[in-house]
């Protein structure tokens, strides 16, 4: 009998090994190195028609020689997921969804499936064929063209595609299959690379769109080897916070269109739904004045929209101050606060201050800066803002008021929602000089707070 052959694979980046070590040299995490065997059988799992044709060898062209075809991209019913896209799912593509347990993967990609007019096949290792149906019924929402198959095995899994011929393959979730090519368990590396290989295999050969499901690990990252990001044409990343009704999709990586697109959506009892204006959602609807609160015109890729910023700062009880931002740079606010002790002349090093971005959503564009050095000093003075004034400009170091890009993409949608003026850099350029909504230009903090208070 043959000897089985095995070898270490790190579970976490998905280095190999031939003996086992504490640490792994490639990702330096400890303790991460699990026995696979590797003996492959030698069957092959996806028989392809193409397999009987001569094999077409490839030859090196000259790039001004290559012709390119139109892109024939399948439009979904679901507009934020076409955003993020690039304008909906290309065939043949293989598509990775990541998102926390709970979040709504299943529940968006099983509305997927019952929205298209193609014929799609939803492939569950997870819940069974009366779970899901329950959930559809939930979701109130059925059609003919879509097929439940609750299976692990990637051999029972083609043997059912060869039989109805899908149009479209969701599978959920990765790490729940597993192959006689290796005889690991299943969701480790050796399982979870090769899976992924027939999938991709099977989606190139047929040009049938796959989305899979992928677990995340509790850094947030895609669970499994890092390789899997790199074979998969398109990441998606699932985000929301269990408090929050809002979910945000995101495009990590994107073959084909922009990875700075942003889905919005809302858990409902009837599932997820789109929501088309997230400033209507993503602003408080109070009457009151009340200091700490400023508004920020952000941008998501090519999408505007307006978030509010909450401050609060009060003299610190137990000696050393604090400093806690939710939904914002923990770093970048120290900085702005620095700024704010240096060349405005504020007194905040012996103050508490707490930041938040309502909604439970995390922004990263610099252009909020101002609105946040707002609603620091509008809760220091005790004094508030009025709500018909927005912001959208960058801090700098020196206490400059930089320009931030797609300005009048920010003063449109101000201008869009009814607010009566914004501030932004002075060296802002626009391409009119006139607009609905009153451009207050200002370079410096002290012209900030010179306008406002």
């Amino acid at each position: 009998m043959a000897k089985t052959k095995t070898s270490f694979f790190c579970q976490n980046c998905g280095a190999q090994y031939a003996k086992w070590q504490g640490q792994c040299n490639a990702c330096k995490e400890w303790n991460t190195l699990a026995e696979e065997v590797i003996e492959k059988k030698t069957e092959k799992s996806w028989q392809s028609t193409t397999d009987n044709s001569p094999k077409r060898i490839a030859k090196p062209e000259r790039i001004s020689d290559i012709k390119i075809g139109k892109e024939n991209r399948i439009p979904t019913a679901n507009n934020e997921l076409n955003r993020v896209l690039g304008g909906g799912i290309v065939p043949g593509s293989i598509t990775l969804l990541g998102g926390e347990p709970g979040v709504g993967k299943s529940t968006l990609l099983l509305q997927l499936s019952l929205s298209f007019k193609q014929k799609v096949l939803y492939v569950s290792g997870e819940e069974s064929q009366q779970q899901i149906k329950m959930r559809a019924a939930r979701i109130n929402d059925s059609d003919a063209n879509c097929y439940i198959l609750s299976e692990t095995k990637t051999q029972l899994i083609f043997s059912q595609i060869e039989k109805l011929m899908p149009e479209i393959l969701i599978i959920d979730s990765i790490q729940t299959l597993h192959t006689d090519y290796v005889e690991s368990s299943p969701g480790s590396v050796s399982q979870i690379r090769e899976c992924t290989s027939e999938l991709i295999k099977f989606a190139k050969q047929t040009n049938v769109p796959v989305i899979l499901i992928g677990h995340i690990n509790k850094e947030g990252s895609i669970a499994g080897p890092k390789v899997l990001e790199h074979m998969v044409d398109t990441v998606l990343q699932f985000e929301g916070d269990k408090n929050y009704a809002y979910r945000i999709l995101r495009a990590h990586k994107n073959r084909f269109g922009s990875t700075h697109e942003l889905g919005i959506y809302e858990m409902q009892a009837g599932g997820l739904v789109e929501v088309s204006n997230p400033s209507d959602l993503l602003i408080s609807k109070n009457e009151s004045h009340l200091s700490g609160t400023a508004i920020a015109a952000t941008l998501e890729g090519m999408r505007p929209m307006m978030i509010e910023i909450q401050a609060l700062v009060s003299s610190a009880v137990y000696g050393t101050p604090q400093r806690s931002a939710t939904g914002y740079n923990l770093k970048r606010l120290n900085m702005i606060l620095a700024v704010l002790e240096k060349r405005a002349g504020f007194r905040l090093g012996a103050k508490d201050v707490f930041l938040n971005i309502t909604g439970g959503i995390s922004v990263d564009d610099p252009a909020i800066d101002l609105a946040v050095v707002a609603a620091i000093l509008s809760s220091n003075e005790d004094i508030s803002i009025p709500k018909d004034i927005c912001f959208a400009a960058e801090v700098g170091l020196a206490g400059e008021i930089r320009p931030v890009t797609k300005a009048e993409q920010r003063v449109l949608e101000a201008e869009k929602l009814g607010f009566a003026s914004i501030m932004i850099s002075k060296q802002t350029k626009l391409p009119k000089s006139n607009y609905n909504i009153l451009v207050h230009r200002v370079s410096k903090i002290e012209d900030v707070v010179d306008a406002l208070f």
